[in-house]
């Protein structure tokens, strides 16, 4: 995955020996968030947290972040906290202009239903690198947890 990125990036003429030396490019596959190999939510938000403190420490405007979905919750693809955190990321990006970037779902490594549910969360879909859309699918949180308490008292009828 780092080595593909690094490719694409140099592809695109940006000078990424030049970036990495000096800090202002960081290509990780660190996986620190996951506890026992299981997708940790709340490491997850305070690694994020910690890089964008670092970025503007640092002197920069902000951070820039991506992960790949299947390689950020673990080699057990277990995506049972996938909407708790895309929910909670959604709201920290609001609250912090400073940090924008991409959930990566690959149509090929992400169940379709567990894709559905992740991008529910984010108001804009980026397709491509020439594509972008408002989310039709988009449901704001609150209209989310009323759905599924809906869904749990049919359930249990």
């Amino acid at each position: 995955m780092i080595t593909g990125m690094r490719s694409y990036l140099a592809a695109a003429d940006v000078d990424v020996i030049s970036h990495i030396a000096k800090a202002s490019l960081v290509l990780s596959s660190d996986q620190r968030h996951l506890t026992d190999g299981q997708f940790d939510v709340e490491r997850m938000m305070d690694t994020l947290k910690d890089a964008v403190e670092q970025a503007l420490d640092d002197g920069y405007q902000g951070l820039w972040a991506t992960g790949d979905m299947t390689w950020e919750f673990g080699p057990n693809r277990d995506f049972s906290k996938l909407v708790e955190y895309e929910w909670r990321l959604e709201e920290f990006i609001r609250q912090n202009p400073s940090l924008g970037g991409v959930c990566l779902y690959h149509t090929d490594t992400v169940p379709c239903e567990v894709m559905r549910q992740g991008c529910a969360a984010h108001e804009w879909l980026f397709i491509n690198e020439t594509l972008s859309r408002i989310n039709p699918d988009y449901m704001p949180r609150h209209l989310l947890a009323d759905q599924a308490a809906r869904k749990t008292e049919l359930e249990s009828v």
